[in-house]
């Protein structure tokens, strides 16, 4: 096996741990709000979530296309592959895909061990960019489109990025509004049960949404990564076996379940009722199946929070702004710390060149994952503990409650 192939091998295979970690990062998007209130049971909210990721998965390719287009320049104003990044079998460009896919995996593990929902397409896209501009100068990097309409890392990724929160948070509010309005005068002969119906059915669209988004990233660089080699020649199309691959390494990443991160936006963010949880994930949904329909690669997470926020503003519900201040504080670090980490993997990949280098930074990923998993035990998180008060287990505010009431004596 010569270097290039080699190079080539580790990529796919880190590109599917990414979108294996994609998977179950982002479970809470979807699954959070009906397992808190009770509507599905821990398990088989994963295990349904999982099906419809990999159902939507293939419902579309325009993200895909997004990504292995938006973000690094692999041809030139001719439209032609540029020759740099593809001599010695596609090494250069291989090397770039391979530091910023490593990026990408070691935020998303990071903010899963601490409980963020933090966005995994930034994570993905911030490792991308950082090792593209290590590797070709900050020119080798398409920022902005041609003028005449949104493309880039600008136009296609922050910009949505900003905007995707405070839309789904007053998509969620109005809707959250409108459903206790409406349903206010006949809450005492309907039960809160039928609502939790509802919530099944809008949390499925989340899940299959989410497919349709989340994996068509890993569609993307698997594709850039075999144009790069010279297995690919077009950049308006995804080769099958990239497709099922990628929907399958989320839909089983889906089925392991983030527990730490389904608690963190199921119970530390607001108390979720099945009304509120059945309009904030109406609201993620459309925004959504939206963006994917556009080709915006945006962060499930900011807009599944953004909706959470807004049906609890519209309910009236108190939020623990605490949780929330500390979820924008690793949105705002997601994409320059994830650039940071994939040019510096390139740096050291380089350092060394060829197959050494690329294996090296496999080496550091390997050792990387590793160790956070092990320190997740510490405090372990999982279906049994899932939807427990918030406070209740280790690493958490405690949970505020009242103090007793005495009763005066006479």
């Amino acid at each position: 096996m010569d270097a290039a192939t080699l190079i080539l091998v580790l990529v796919i295979v880190t590109a599917l741990a990414f979108d294996f970690t994609n998977g179950f990062h982002d479970t809470a998007n979807a699954m959070a709000a009906s397992i808190s209130t009770g509507a599905l049971a821990p398990k088989v909210a994963v295990g349904l979530s999982a099906v419809l990721n990999l159902v939507g998965a293939f419902l579309s390719v325009e993200v895909a296309l997004t990504v292995s287009n938006a973000v690094i320049k692999i041809q030139d104003k001719s439209g032609a592959p540029r020759p740099e990044l593809l001599t010695d079998g596609g090494e250069a460009l291989l090397l770039i895909v391979l530091a910023g896919l490593v990026g990408g995996i070691v935020w998303n593990l990071f903010t899963w061990l601490l409980g963020l929902p933090s966005s995994s397409s930034h994570a993905l896209l911030g490792g991308l960019t950082g090792a593209g501009a290590a590797g070709l100068g900050l020119a080798g990097v398409k920022w902005t489109g041609d003028g005449t309409k949104l493309d880039g890392v600008v136009g296609k990724i922050l910009l949505p990025s900003l905007l995707s929160p405070a839309v789904a948070l007053v998509v969620a509010f109005i809707g959250c509004w409108l459903v206790h309005r409406i349903t206010s005068s006949v809450m005492d002969r309907l039960n809160e049960r039928y609502f939790r119906w509802g919530q099944i059915g809008s949390a499925s669209l989340v899940s299959l949404a989410h497919g349709t988004n989340d994996a068509q990233k890993t569609m993307g660089v698997m594709t850039l990564a075999l144009i790069a080699s010279g297995h690919w020649d077009r950049t308006d199309a995804v080769p099958i076996w990239v497709k099922v691959s990628a929907a399958t390494a989320i839909a089983l990443g889906t089925y392991i379940g983030g527990w730490r991160i389904i608690r963190t936006l199921g119970k530390g963010l607001v108390d979720i009722t099945p009304r509120q949880g059945l309009s904030s994930d109406g609201a993620t949904a459309a925004v959504l199946l939206a963006s994917s329909h556009l080709g915006f690669a945006l962060s499930t997470t900011h807009v599944a929070t953004g909706s959470v926020l807004g049906g609890g503003l519209g309910r009236g519900t108190h939020v623990r702004w605490s949780t929330a201040g500390r979820m924008v504080v690793a949105w705002a670090l997601t994409f320059p710390i994830a650039a940071g980490m994939g040019a510096l993997m390139w740096w050291v990949g380089h350092t060394l060149g060829g197959a050494p280098g690329a294996l090296l930074v496999f080496a550091i990923l390997c050792a990387a994952s590793l160790f956070m998993y092990l320190r997740s035990k510490r405090e372990h998180v999982g279906a049994h503990n899932v939807t427990e008060e918030w406070g209740a287990t280790g690493g958490e505010p405690a949970a505020t409650t009242p103090a007793p009431t005495k009763t005066p004596t006479r």
